[in-house]
This record gives C-alpha cells, structure tokens and sequence, in this order.
C-alpha cells in the first residue's frame, strides 16, 4: 500500500516562493499519475497541479506560470515549485495518487479527486501580504 508524506509548507510573503514535496513509498507510485490539490479555510478542496507518468503536466488557471510541478520516478517523489506566490494561494496542500496507472492522462482525469485513492496528511503554506 502506497503512502505519501508532504513536506516544505511554511509561512512565506506575497512574491516569494516555496517548493513542496511529496515522498512515496510502495511499488505503485511510479505507473500512476499524481496531483497537488489544496483547501483554504472555508473551502473545498481544488486541483492545483497534476503529472502522468511520462512527465505530461497539467494545472489550474490560477497557478498556471506559476507553480511547476515535476516528478522522480526512481526517488518516489513528487514536487511543486511555487514562485510568486500570492495571499490566495494559502491553503492547506495535498499530494495524491491516483488509482489507474496514467502514462498518458488527461486534464479531467487529474483535475478530478475521484480519480485518485490516496492522500497526504497536507502541508500548510501561507502567504502574508
């Protein structure tokens, strides 16, 4: 059984930036697509950033150009770099896997937590303005 475990959350102001990790443990991490999703207080979870496994990326509007997901099949790790970061972008973040290997996935497919069947415990970032 596979688990995630986030990490490099933190308090950051408006501009700067952050990268977050997600280690993994278990064989199926690297066949299956994976995602970043976050929630602020008061909100549903929303997908921030989602990777298949041959690299393809796929991201929200709101952290396109910004943010930059990327993966490393041989360390089990999936990462999201956040510049320029913004008071809007404090949340709780989630990394996650999804259930069907995805070596050629779509933006619905990752953009949708019903595809994915397992969740980190969450990193907390928060940007002052």
């Amino acid at each position: 059984q596979v688990q995630l475990v986030e990490s490099g959350g933190g308090l950051v102001q408006a501009g700067g930036s952050l990268r977050l990790s997600c280690a993994a443990s278990g064989r199926t991490f690297s066949d299956a697509a994976m995602g970043w999703f976050r929630q602020a207080s008061g909100k549903e979870r929303e997908f921030v950033a989602g990777i298949d496994r041959s690299g393809n990326t796929f991201y929200a509007d709101s952290v396109k150009g910004r943010f930059t997901i990327s993966r490393d099949n041989a360390k089990k790790t999936v990462s999201l770099q956040m510049n320029s970061l913004k008071p809007d972008d404090t949340a709780v973040y989630y990394c996650g896997k999804t259930r069907r290997v995805a070596f050629f996935a779509t933006y619905d497919y990752v953009s949708h937590q019903s595809s994915y069947d397992t969740w980190g415990q969450g990193t907390q970032v928060t940007v002052s303005s």
